[in-house]
């Protein structure tokens, strides 16, 4: 008996396989007894009993017991792991606990049946060691302290397997919301055949508010967001696995049939079921997920190439449009490239002192007077080409890149409204544009304040021209909260663009608007009888109502500031009058053309606004 104890032990030392070790454990035991064949059956969580080990027993007989419940008429197993204590059943022929069983056994020559519980030092069950006879007949104390050894050893052997098991878990998965891992992630990727295009995809997925959840509620509210965003996601995508690779990126491999015959509608569910509130901490908290996906194709031969095609997916559709979901295509690694290669060039306009204002001057229509210019942005090449904000505008998909734009503006901009300011030239406003990388950011009132305080430019000079599509994202409390912090500092904000987000004109009544500039497309289409005319008569009338500036952007023809005009329109800038021009050719039409304040081109109607609740 010392000698089969110091074999098990042993093969448990050297890290044997747990099967492995329980076979050896029961052929060394029938050579020690001819006349028993033993089994050995693990518990698991769910009081179900698995077939480890039965060398001399047939697989059919240890198949048709696996999954076998604990309970008091389960066999002579089931029985000793349900209460606890060993079970000898003398005949299984005539025993109630053998009836639903006695027609497996029977027929291979067994008799009787001795089983033993595995109990680890607490006394929760792990398993049952049995003996199977030939003979009617029970245990010898023999065969009772052979037992009892071979318990203790399956104890050691069961435990150490949970504890590998529980270190492999604790080393695949993610500490947080229990999935997957990085590095269980990576060994699956690199498991994946790559030699049938079509078997499987891949979908990367990035939480898109966590900051935002995190900086406004703290990391437990973000945690709790994780883990909901994990336990979702696993329920999304099943059969297939998800996994967190980290902080807020998450990827599912995808292999089931259904999910690779309609991928955008696998992705449309997950994005679906994310959307859904969470409530944590007494807040109610919005996950904002984007997706981007990429099928084994037939280029694709290793497994990382579709990993980095789905992440050039993932980084497009977090560009375009985040929220939604974006399926590689070839061409999509070139478009992310040049984008890529007009970051650095930007980079290197903002390294070089290369990025400069140019300014279109906003006129009264009626007197042609400037009351006003608008801050565009402008990058000189290398060579001295002037390239327009539209020839560039991708480099502004980087935040760091877009902020800096907005911080080298502002510099520029400040500097030259002193200047015109020192030549005591009229000078009232000017609108500079900020990008929703901005508000994120942060501090942005500070940063307008630094840059004009430097220049010892009183801030009642700027405008904050903010896009519609930014402005209206009433579900970013970030933008909402800078913007009312910037009003409440005394900046006018002037919404940009008016018309090419879809806004509805009761956002007029909620959102803290100072000025709004009617977009372009809207003055093209000014024409007898065109519904864009009606549109914006009625605006002009709307607006004055509630006390709000508008200016009419895009005007290039006379006719177009005639019927403006007739509408109420008393403010706007197109080609008519000028194009963009360098601050030299500003200063002169400034110079000529500014208009004296008379404190009724631009400020506020606030009697008008507190009417009708807007200053709210």
């Amino acid at each position: 008996m010392l000698q089969l104890q110091n074999i098990i032990l042993d093969m448990v030392a050297r890290g044997e396989e747990l099967k492995d070790t329980a076979d050896r454990l029961c052929r060394e035991v029938e050579v020690l007894l001819p006349d028993v064949v033993c089994s050995i059956l693990t518990l698991d969580r769910a009081n179900t009993l698995r077939a480890l080990s039965a060398p001399s027993l047939p697989e059919t007989y240890s198949r048709a017991i696996d999954g076998l419940q604990a309970g008091p008429d389960s066999g002579s197993c089931g029985s000793a792991a349900y209460w606890r204590k060993p079970v000898a059943v003398t005949d299984i022929a005539q025993d109630p606990r053998w009836i639903l069983f006695r027609d497996l056994v029977l027929p291979l020559g067994f008799r009787a049946c001795w089983s033993s519980p595995i109990c680890d030092a607490r006394g929760d069950v792990l398993g049952t060691f049995a003996f199977y006879y030939r003979d009617n007949r029970g245990p010898t104390q023999v065969e009772i302290d052979i037992v009892g050894a071979c318990v203790h050893l399956c104890v050691i052997a069961l435990e150490r397997h949970d504890r590998v098991l529980e270190r492999d878990r604790l080393a695949n998965a993610d500490g947080l919301t229990g999935l997957a891992n990085r590095a269980c992630f990576n060994a699956a990727l690199a498991a994946l055949d790559c030699n049938e295009p079509g078997t499987w995809a891949l979908l990367a997925l990035d939480l898109d508010n966590l900051k935002v959840v995190n900086d406004t509620f703290g990391h437990h509210a973000g945690d709790i967001l994780l883990k909901c965003v994990g336990a979702r996601l696993v329920e999304a995508c099943a059969p297939d696995r998800a996994y967190r690779l980290g902080g807020d990126e998450f990827a599912v491999i995808v292999q089931a049939h259904d999910a690779l015959r309609d991928l955008d509608g696998a992705a449309d569910k997950i994005l679906e079921r994310l959307a859904e509130s969470v409530e944590g901490l007494g807040h109610i908290l919005f996950p904002r997920a984007t997706i981007g996906g990429a099928v084994l194709a037939p280029t694709d031969h290793v497994a990382e190439s579709v990993r980095q095609n789905a992440d050039f997916a993932l980084y497009h559709a977090k560009e375009t449009g985040r929220g939604g979901f974006v399926r590689y295509w070839p061409g999509i690694g070139t478009s992310i490239t040049q984008r890529l290669s007009v970051i650095q060039e930007v980079g290197a306009a903002l390294r070089d002192g290369r990025i400069d204002a140019y300014y279109q001057p906003i006129f009264r229509l009626d007197t042609r007077e400037i009351v006003g210019v608008e801050a565009l942005c402008r990058m000189i090449t290398r060579d001295g080409r002037v390239q327009s904000a539209a020839q560039f505008i991708e480099a502004t998909s980087d935040a760091h890149i877009a902020c800096a734009i907005t911080d080298a503006m502002l510099a520029r901009v400040a500097a030259d409204v002193r200047r015109w300011l020192n030549m005591g030239i009229p000078f009232q406003h000017v609108g500079i544009n900020v990008s929703s990388a901005d508000f994120h950011r942060g501090r942005l009132s500070e940063r307008f304040s630094e840059a004009f305080d430097a220049e010892e430019v009183p801030l009642n000079h700027l405008i904050v021209e903010v896009t519609e599509g930014v402005y209206l994202d009433q579900r970013d409390n970030v933008i909402a909260r800078e913007i009312a912090t910037m009003r409440g500092h005394g900046l006018k904000v002037a919404l940009d663009d008016f018309g090419t987000g879809f806004a509805s004109l009761t956002h007029l009544l909620t959102v803290p608007t100072d000025i709004i500039k009617i977009d372009r497309s809207f003055i093209a289409r000014l024409a007898p009888g065109d519904p864009s005319a009606a549109i914006v008569k009625g605006l002009f009338f709307i607006a004055s109502e509630l006390g709000i500036r508008v200016v009419a952007e895009g005007i290039e023809t006379e006719e177009q500031a005639a019927q403006l005009t007739e509408f109420g329109c008393t403010l706007g800038q197109g080609y008519l009058y000028s194009r963009a021009v360098d601050r030299e050719t500003m200063t002169s039409m400034l110079t000529q053309n500014a208009q004296f304040p008379d404190f009724e081109t631009l400020p506020i109607n606030v009697e008008a606004r507190k009417r009708t609740g807007a200053l709210e």
